[in-house]
């Protein structure tokens, strides 16, 4: 096509700007260190142009409709459209090619580059499908006959990557385009790229964009085949920045049912792929778990079966288009990749250094993911496993699974070389508090918390009118029996007063151990999300001058897994750093109290119990080998920082009661406070004030006629399940 001609229109941008190459309309294999060009810019506007000063080549972009823009998200329908559409134009061939989705709208100047590597090309097909080849097969006389049917129907109602074309995070396009950079690889169904030659093109990419952006990490999100891919590029390029999310890898390959699916599918007759669009039935398997989340979402607003057929109708009507594409030697072919692939990534694994992410599947039905989360996670110290147990091998496109809020949980979110807990951080969406609210609800009815503060007058009055709404604010208190009391806090916080109190938290939380000994650290995802930080010096300062209200508990560790008989004791260490942390900044100092643990449980085997039992005792003394020292040069009880687990019991659920006291000014006491005995009267006054809100609501709670759980229950069944329980008077 000569320059002046007028480009014809490909369905494949419609919804996409491409990259593309000019590539011979006779090549059906591709060259293996084709390296992609890329030929989008990114505007202010979210609009994705072409740079037409880097390339000659025209690229055809449609425009969303104003209708299609207001969506908040895709479905299964579009998803098989746009594949569809995919499919079919890139039919003739032609190597793979990077694409940016036009729906990730605009991201920020120092967002990092995201690569999605998709799986490859095996196809979807219903189970019902299947039975009419399944049938002819026993006129065959197979003696294994019902392993085959098992083999191949697992196979054909899940899949090994459909997701060639590119489109695996089309559900997630929106919320990951704020704040990354997204490129997605199309593999065209016919091409032939061998896996080196893929692990090349990727590399190719990363090293030029790494040189481009070299603060910059780079992320590769790999699915199945892609997985490897990112394992292999990490192996070989240890020196670059790479942060790895890997769903369910198929590294697995040799456990799977993928295996013994190659010779089997050798002894298919050759028409099987016009056969096996001749009957459509309703799925099974995880795409019906897609189309049922699908539904669940909408029943409020239309309880009818029409909801559910069209998902279904959705699933079945683009099934068959997608089998005729893929003859029964291109699946071949691609599962044979699929074996070199895990073998390549699987060799290679010792000289992977990068930051790790692995997603696995509960219910994955082709891969032992959860099994291969486990193995990558012990074999490699900078992997982490986060496990979805009620998903199956689609986890990107189930309902549910929001990537940006796994990531943010694990706090693998940075823009540069090492996550920054201030810097990097996000706070939560509405959608995700809510859920997180949802998750805790049961906490907030079982304890039905109480909130006093303090005016400027010295007038203490229930709810958060008290609390400054200017930072920087650090509140200073008491550590309940495990942390319960934080549960119910940060919440009230936000829903009454909309602040965030980014709590100071145990680096346990946060790190895992070389020798593994804090197991899994996926239930602290909440707190990271809700904007909690392993505390330290540094972080407090980060914190304190980004004006934000902190939450601290000097007693930390030793308070919140205190003894028998130790209940509202405080156990703070003798430093006073935190008051000039505060001068520093002229923040405001709130003392305050909390009371309750008493109410919801009782301690029946302490640490001094367990360590006159050599089983615990043993655990004990193993768990705080492994995690990180905190107050090293601290004297006194606070000192004794050994990790372990109060066995409680519960009681009939009381309340939980929170008192802020008035808060401390520190603006313009700087020069004063500069004196380490001026700081410490200021440290041992704000300890007073927290013993003293302590006192009042141990006195105040035995007025409240509501302070057990059976009042309050029949409080709001009479006055309404969201109605606020009174409670004594200030």
């Amino acid at each position: 096509m000569s320059s002046s001609e007028k480009p014809k229109r490909n369905p494949i941008l419609k919804r996409v700007a491409v990259s593309t190459e000019r590539t011979s309309a006779a090549t059906t294999t591709v060259m293996t260190e084709t390296t992609p060009t890329r030929i989008f810019v990114e505007k202010k506007s979210s609009e994705l142009v072409e740079d037409e000063a880097e390339t000659k080549q025209r690229v055809n972009v449609r425009e969303y409709s104003e209708e299609e823009s207001e969506g908040n998200g895709k479905s299964l329908k579009d998803y098989f459209d746009e594949a569809e559409d995919m499919i079919k134009s890139s039919s003739g061939g032609g190597p793979p090619r990077w694409f940016s989705p036009l729906e990730c709208g605009s991201h920020t100047r120092d967002s990092p580059l995201l690569l999605f590597l998709p799986g490859y090309g095996a196809t979807v097909v219903p189970y019902h499908s299947c039975i009419q080849p399944l049938n002819a097969l026993r006129l065959m006389k197979f003696t294994d006959i019902q392993r085959l049917e098992t083999t191949v129907v697992r196979y054909h109602s899940c899949t090994t990557g459909i997701d060639g074309v590119g489109l695996g995070l089309i559900r997630q396009h929106q919320s990951l385009g704020k704040i990354f950079d997204i490129w997605c690889l199309h593999i065209p169904v016919k091409d032939r790229t061998s896996f080196t030659g893929l692990v090349k093109l990727i590399e190719s990419t990363v090293r030029s964009e790494s040189n481009r952006s070299p603060k910059r990490p780079v992320y590769l999100v790999g699915e199945s085949l892609g997985a490897c891919i990112a394992l292999a590029v990490a192996a070989r390029n240890p020196d670059i920045d790479l942060v790895l999310i890997l769903v369910n890898p198929a590294t697995s390959f040799n456990k799977s049912v993928l295996q013994s699916t190659i010779p089997l599918l050798e002894l298919i007759p050759g028409q099987i792929t016009t056969m096996l669009s001749s009957t459509l039935s309703l799925m099974t398997g995880d795409p019906l778990k897609m189309a049922m989340d699908n539904v669940a979402k909408r029943l409020s607003l239309q309880p009818t079966i029409q909801d559910l057929s069209q998902d279904l109708v959705a699933l079945s009507s683009y099934l068959p288009v997608l089998a005729d594409i893929l003859p029964k030697e291109t699946l071949l072919w691609k599962i044979e990749l699929l074996k070199a692939a895990s073998a390549y990534a699987n060799s290679r694994l010792h000289a992977v250094k990068a930051q790790m992410l692995v997603l696995c599947s509960g219910k994955d039905q082709l891969m032992p993911s959860q099994e291969e989360g486990e193995r990558l996670s012990s074999a490699l110290h900078k992997c982490e496993p986060r496990n979805f147990y009620d998903h199956g091998h689609f986890l990107l496109l189930e309902d549910g699974v929001d990537l940006v809020t796994i990531i943010k949980g694990a706090s693998y979110y940075r823009r540069g070389r090492s996550h920054d807990y201030v810097s990097d951080f996000m706070p939560p969406t509405s959608s995700e508090f809510n859920k997180i609210c949802e998750d805790f609800r049961w906490m907030r009815v079982l304890s039905s918390p109480v909130m006093l503060s303090t005016l400027a007058n010295g007038k203490i009055v229930r709810g958060l009118s008290g609390i400054p709404s200017e930072g920087p604010v650090l509140f200073v208190g008491y550590h309940n029996l495990l942390g319960l009391d934080v549960l119910t806090l940060i919440p009230e916080f936000m829903i009454e007063s909309n602040i965030l109190l980014r709590g100071l938290a145990h680096p346990m939380m946060y790190f895992k151990s070389k020798e593994g000994g804090l197991g899994d650290l996926s239930p602290y995802d909440v707190m990271r999300i809700m904007g909690a930080v392993p505390v330290s010096g540094i972080n407090l300062y980060k914190l304190m001058s980004s004006k934000s209200h902190v939450l601290l508990y000097p007693g930390g560790v030793r308070e919140a897994l205190h003894r028998k008989g130790e209940e509202y004791k405080l156990f703070w260490p003798e430093s006073s750093e935190f008051v000039r942390m505060a001068t520093t900044f002229g923040a405001k100092i709130v003392p305050f109290g909390a009371v309750g643990e008493d109410d919801l449980a009782q301690i029946v085997l302490d640490y001094n119990d367990q360590m006159k039992i050599p089983y615990f005792k043993s655990q004990i003394e193993e768990l705080t080998a492994t995690a990180a020292r905190l107050r090293t040069d601290t004297k006194g009880e606070v000192a004794n920082q050994d990790m372990h687990m109060p066995y409680p019991v519960p009681k009939v659920p009381g309340r939980f009661y929170f008192y802020f006291g008035k808060p401390i000014e520190t603006k313009g006491r700087k020069r004063e406070l500069r004196d380490r005995e001026k700081a410490h009267e200021l440290y041992l006054e704000i300890k007073s004030e927290v013993e003293k809100c302590l006192a009042y609501l141990k006195e105040k709670r035995e007025n409240d006629p509501y302070r057990n759980i059976l009042p309050r229950l029949i409080y709001q069944a009479t006055h309404g399940f969201t109605s606020q329980v009174p409670t004594f008077e200030p």
